[in-house]
Order: structure tokens, then C-alpha cells, then sequence
């Protein structure tokens, strides 16, 4: 829960009125003198500003003194900068030039969502992430608004498009997050690790990704993490599962920067109140810290450390279904450490260079136990460390074209002991890619590329050519295509016992259209995905497995038919089949439902100074496996339909000087039922659903910043 007392809902607020020294008054119009509706006005190094009204007026008070630096920015519009002296009031008249950039080519899109604060046009911000109700500002959860992703509650990972949790990889500036979320128990899903606040940029890609990530059948999420933060803070959070504090130093000369941070949860206390279905027998108990390093080496060049610790411990115990009037014990110490270190740097003559080293280190001691008298524990050790070194050269050809190859190096040691008996293995991973974004017409880009791929511990290698092509209509609309071959190793545990397995692979097409503006953005997109090679544990270990994943998805967000009100709608159709593992032919796996839609409402009210959040989300059962059946009907029957509301409330006021919010959120608020599957016992005559932990959960908490005020965040996004 790194950061989660810290920052949950650090931006659902709305802003103070602030004292003002100064008004800065104007309109702003184009080159032909039309207004221009929602432009951002912001004070540079400050939080006051406006956005433009329909008839391309503003008005804003500030508090900064003096010559000070005003901004204003619109998507399809070169940013514009003025200097101005806030001594005394201003009355303003801006013109703001057409630009013909980045913003306003074609992009490659087909498959990836981008959620970035630099970029106007896309369809989440980390903002949106952290005020989304339900998500607990968890970057999984709100990424499980979007199309391609499951409601997948009972198990760890981002199940997308058919795809295994295991079949989605996420990344930190470039390297690769071996365990991006929290260990879990049976039937209870871990969290992810990470603070959406860290990253400047997030890309969720549910297929046809780049050449330059590999192992990852069905998706990759990319998380790119902020440089230098705009002044020094400090923050203290308190809630009712635990505490938080953190503090972010700038140096005088705002080219380098430290941040340190440590949280303390328990969620033994709120169980004692709100009494779960499994009971705890330790803990649940988090202790986490994280560290950062910034450094501007040159006027392109920047160096970036990031890394973390977590150390967990937690156990239920349960009724068992085996051994009836018995209780089972499950408990789990879980250590997890990851550190990130990158390097970019423009290199002269149109060339930039990467460099990235990455170490991760995640240990589970479990613990399981039926309590019988003639039985002992099983205890399972599983211990992971990935070493990780990554080279890329960009050169950029021409006005927007780019090439771009590189390799990296992965150095993985998987140990594994049950009961005494050891299954491990090490593997040394090597890749290179080559890949070109060629601008035929700033309406026409291609992305041509390819990857290879070697793993000593199969063997084997392969190489993945990978297609996409994009073409803008008009300044906001644009069709796109991708294709591609995506290969990945089986699990660890499969591996270990048998190293003579080969890769798994999947192939991507998809089609897709989108509009994106200001304040709506309208998507839809269409993809077929075939499986070869996957796992198979019967009769023995071989990848004879196959499957195949289609459908459509469709995504709606609006900003501006309803004053103060933000939503979002996605929807998606899956029809997925695979036969792996032990399955006795191709089936709907169980992790996979054919419907899958979400709403997420905001509402934002200025003069409470508060903002109210509501998140919806449904899904059609998904198959479950009933022994009592005849062999052709496996996998024939389904639970009932996820339905779930999350609600969420927040209230700013400042206490001296701090700006502190008050959170209260409850996910599944009506505590509707939800079943994800069952459990049977191995004679088949007994069955348990399997059910979330507590029906509902309600967050509570005030948190203090002192040195950052985030007001003007909540007026852009807005």
C-alpha cells in the first residue's frame, strides 16, 4: 500500500478561495479573432489560474508578487508564455497561434490508452486515477474502468482481452517490476504497489505494444515516473488503517531533488469492527518506505533513482471444506524490495540516448496449515530476484520520424523450497529490437520493428515483427491498425519442474478509431488475439495448448455537457476460448466474463469545497469448474453477474497553513453479492463460494500537505 494513507484522494478537492494581492483579467481568441473556450491560465510556479469561459474570457486573483510568468495552454495550440507584473491588477488580451506538432500528426494508438499530464488530449490522468470511487488509488483498479480489462477481484494481476494476470507486464521508466503487486492469500487479491503521484505518464497498452517491450502475451502497462517536483513538501496522513508521512526536498538550484517516504498499515483494528469473512490470525500488517533521487545533469540530461521496501505480514483462518468442524490456516511474510536507476541524455546530432539498471528482490514464506492432529504444515519458501540492464539509441530523422534499437540483459534466480524439497533454476535473458515511427504525411505514420529474444533456461529463441499503422482525418479523429507477434516464458512454477517447456506466443490484430478533443474523447476498437504454445500440465508438461480472444470495446468520456461533472462510460464484448493446463479441450477460462462494462461519475461543487465520486462497474458470470458434472459439460456453468458501486466524498480546508482534505470512500456501497467462483471438496459433495473478504470496505482518513497546493490541478482537469 506504498503511499495509499498519503495521497488517496490528494487532488478530490476543490480549491480555496485564496487572499489575493492582484486580478488578472482577459480574453483569449485565435489568429481570426474567435474565442477560444477552455484555455488553462496558470502563474508558472504557483497554483492560481483560470480556465477560459465560452466566450474566451477569464479571471483569476493571485497572491505572487511581482514580474511573474503566465501560461496558457489548449490542445492544437502552441503554448503560450508572457511575462507580467502581478504588483498590480491586469487586463489581458492573448492570441494563441494554430500548431502544427505532436499534438496535431497522427499517433500510433492502436491498443494503448495514455494517461499523462503533459499530454491534454489523453483519456486518464493520475488525477483521474486517484478520484475514481472504487479504485482506492490503486492504478490497476482505475485502469479496470477502461476497455480490455476484467473484474478479476479474486486474484492478484491485470487480466486484459483474455489474457492471464500473468500475461501482463508493467514497467518503471523503461525496466521491468517483477512484482508490481502486493503477495496474496487464496481468494484474496494483492494490491498494486505503486502511487499513481510517482508518474508523470501512464500507458496502458492492451495489445499491439511496441518492439521495445517483450514477454508479455496480452498487454504491458508503462509507468513513466515525474523528474523534478515543482518546490520542497512535506506530508502526514492519517486514516483508519494506518499512517503515512513524506517529505520532497528541491535544492536552490532546482536541478536536483530527494524524496523519502514510510507508511505504516494494520488492518487488525478495522477487523475487530468490521468482521471479515475469514478471520485474521496475523496481522494484515504493512510496512513500507521508498526513496528518490533527481538530478538535472545538463540542460537534456536527467538521472533518476527510484526504489522501495515492503514487508507484510498476514493469515486467515478458515472453515475448512475438506475436513468439515476443522479450520484451515493460511499466513504469508511477504519482503519486497525494487530500485530503478535511469539515465537519459541528448547525445548531439539528433541522437538520445537511455541507459537503465533495475534489481528486484521478493520473498514469501507461507505458511498452510488444516490444524489436524496426524497432519503437519506445508511451508513454502518462493523467493525471485531479477537483475536488469537496458540499452536504447533514438535517432530522430526529421521533423517527427524516429528510430529507435537497443537491447537489454535480464539475470533472473528462482528458488523455490516446499516442505524440504527444492526446485530452482536460474536464467540469463538477452533481446534486441529495432523499430522506426516513419511520418509519411503528418496524416500517415507507420511503426515498423521487431524484437529477439533468447532464454538460456529453454534454450530457445524467437524473433517478433511487429506492424502499425495510423491515419488522421482531422485534427481530432484517426483510424489505426496493428499487428504483431508477442512471445513470453511459461510461469515459474511450470519452468521448474520442467526446463524443457518453449516459449508461449500470441499474435495481435486489431482495428481501431478514435476522437479525441478537450473535453470528450470517443474510442472503439476491435481485436482478434490467437494462442499458441501454452502450457499444458496434462498429460505431462508441453505447449500443446492453443486459444484465441475477440471482440469490440467502446469508450466515451465527457468534460462538458454537465457543469462541473466529469464521466466516463467503456464497454466490452469478449469471446475468449483456450485449453492449457489441465484443461480437456478449449473452454471460456474462468477468469474471463463476456460482457464487462463501467461508469464512472464526478461531481465537483466549488462552493462546498467538496467533490463526490461514483464508479459502477458490471460483468456477466464468469465459467466455474463443477466436478459433479459429466467431462463434456466442464466449465459449462457461470456465477451470477458482478454488479458493484463505489462511492466516494472529500472536503479541503486548510489547517495553519496545511492544506488538509477530509476522505471518506466505501467500494461496493449497496454490499451486493459477489460470487467469483467455487470451491468444492475433493469428493465433489461439498461447495463454498468464493466471496469477497468484507462486503464493503470504508475508507476514512485526513491528510496534511504542507508546501504543495494542487488547486490548479483540479481546475485543468476540470
Amino acid at each position: 500500500m506504498s503511499r495509499f494513507n498519503l495521497y488517496l484522494y490528494i487532488l478530490i478537492c476543490s480549491p480555496l478561495l485564496s487572499l489575493a494581492q492582484s486580478k488578472i483579467t482577459g480574453k483569449v481568441t485565435d489568429s481570426k479573432k474567435h474565442p477560444l473556450p477552455g484555455v488553462n491560465i496558470a502563474v508558472k510556479g504557483s497554483y492560481d489560474g483560470a480556465t477560459t469561459t465560452a466566450d474566451g474570457s477569464f479571471s483569476f486573483t493571485t497572491t505572487a508578487n511581482g514580474e511573474q510568468v503566465l501560461s496558457a495552454t489548449l490542445t492544437g495550440y502552441q503554448v503560450l508564455e508572457l511575462k507580467v507584473n502581478t504588483s498590480t491588477d491586469q487586463q489581458l488580451n492573448i492570441v494563441l497561434k494554430s500548431a502544427i506538432n505532436a499534438l496535431r500528426v497522427v499517433t500510433i494508438s492502436a491498443g494503448s490508452f495514455e494517461a499523462s499530464d503533459d499530454k491534454k488530449g489523453t483519456v486518464l490522468k493520475p488525477l483521474d486515477i486517484v478520484t475514481t470511487a472504487g479504485a482506492g488509488a490503486d492504478i490497476a483498479n482505475a485502469i479496470k474502468t477502461l476497455p480490455g480489462a476484467q473484474q478479476t477481484n479474486d486474484r492478484e494481476g491485470l487480466f486484459v482481452r483474455g489474457g492471464t494476470g500473468y500475461e501482463t507486464q508493467t514497467l518503471i521508466d523503461g525496466m521491468l517490476v517483477r512484482n508490481p503487486f502486493s503477495s496474496s492469500l487464496p481468494d484474496i487479491p494483492g494490491r498494486g504497489r505503486f502511487s499513481p503521484f510517482l508518474f508523470k505518464g501512464t500507458t496502458f497498452s492492451s495489445g499491439g505494444y511496441s518492439a521495445q517491450y517483450g514477454q508479455g502475451l496480452s498487454s504491458a502497462l508503462i509507468l513513466e515516473s515525474v523528474d523534478l517536483p515543482e518546490r520542497s513538501s512535506s506530508s502526514v496522513g492519517v486514516s483508519v488503517i494506518g499512517v503515512s508521512a513524506g517529505v520532497d526536498n528541491l535544492s536552490k538550484d532546482k536541478k536536483t531533488s530527494y524524496g523519502v517516504e514510510a507508511d505504516y498499515t494494520n488492518l487488525a483494528p478495522y477487523f475487530n469492527i468490521f468482521k471479515p469473512k475469514q478471520s485474521p490470525n496475523l496481522g494484515p500488517e504493512i510496512i513500507g518506505t521508498s526513496v528518490n533521487f533527481r538530478r538535472k545533469t545538463s540542460r537534456t540530461g536527467m538521472l533518476k533513482f527510484y526504489g522501495y521496501g515492503n514487508w507484510t505480514k498476514m493469515g486467515f483462518n478458515k472453515n475448512s471444506l475438506e475436513y468439515p468442524g476443522y479450520t484451515e490456516s493460511f499466513k504469508l511474510h511477504n519482503n519486497n524490495v525494487y530500485t530503478n536507476l535511469t539515465y537519459r541524455e541528448n547525445i548531439g546530432h539528433d541522437w538520445h540516448l537511455y541507459v537503465g539498471a533495475s534489481f528486484s528482490s521478493n520473498t514469501d514464506n507461507i505458511n498452510a496449515d488444516t490444524l489436524l492432529k496426524n497432519y503437519a504444515p506445508t511451508l513454502i519458501r518462493v523467493q525471485s530476484d531479477l537483475s536488469q540492464s537496458k540499452l536504447i539509441l533514438y535517432k530522430n530523422m526529421g521533423r517527427f520520424s524516429v528510430l529507435r534499437f537497443g537491447g537489454e540483459y535480464q539475470y533472473a534466480v528462482e528458488k523455490s523450497t516446499m516442505n524440504g524439497y527444492h526446485a530452482n533454476y536460474v536464467d540469463n535473458y538477452t533481446a534486441a529490437f529495432a523499430e522506426g515511427d516513419v511520418y509519411f504525411t503528418p496524416s500517415f505514420v507507420g511503426r515498423v520493428g521487431g524484437r529477439a529474444e533468447y532464454t538460456s533456461v529453454l534454450g530457445k529463441m524467437n524473433f517478433a515483427p511487429r506492424v502499425s499503422l495510423a491515419y488522421k482525418v482531422n485534427n481530432y479523429s484517426q483510424f489505426s491498425i496493428a499487428y504483431g507477434d508477442y512471445y513470453q516464458k511459461p510461469e515459474p512454477q511450470y519452468i521448474r519442474f520442467d526446463n524443457y517447456l518453449g516459449y508461449m506466443k500470441a499474435t495481435h490484430y486489431i482495428v481501431s478509431y478514435q476522437r479525441v478533443a478537450s473535453d470528450y474523447t470517443f474510442r472503439t476498437e476491435l481485436f482478434y488475439k490467437k494462442y499458441n504454445d501454452l502450457v499444458k500440465t496434462v498429460p505431462s508438461y508441453n505447449n500443446n495448448g492453443s486459444g484465441y480472444a475477440q471482440g469490440i470495446e467502446v469508450f466515451w468520456r465527457d468534460r462538458k455537457s454537465i457543469k462541473n461533472v466529469d464521466y466516463w462510460i467503456s464497454y466490452s464484448y469478449l469471446d475468449t476460448k483456450r485449453n492449457y493446463l489441465n484443461y480437456p479441450f478449449r473452454v471460456q477460462p474462468d477468469f474471463a466474463a463476456n460482457h464487462t462494462a463501467s461508469v464512472v461519475y464526478k461531481h465537483f461543487f466549488p462552493k462546498l469545497s467538496t467533490n463526490l465520486g461514483l464508479t459502477y462497474t458490471f460483468a456477466t458470470g464468469r465459467p466455474y469448474y463443477n466436478p459433479n458434472l459429466p467431462a463434456d459439460k466442464f466449465m459449462s456453468e457461470k456465477t451470477i453477474t458482478y454488479n458493484a458501486v463505489g462511492v466516494s466524498a472529500s472536503y479541503l480546508t486548510s489547517i495553519r497553513k496545511a492544506f488538509t482534505i477530509f476522505v471518506l470512500s466505501v467500494s461496493n456501497a449497496p454490499g451486493n453479492k459477489q460470487v467469483f467462483g467455487y470451491h468444492y471438496s475433493s469428493d465433489g459433495l461439498r461447495r463454498e463460494e468464493i466471496t469477497p473478504n468484507v462486503p464493503r470496505f470504508i475508507f476514512l482518513g485526513m491528510f496534511m500537505n504542507f508546501g504543495i497546493d494542487r488547486r490548479q490541478d483540479v481546475i485543468n482537469n476540470l
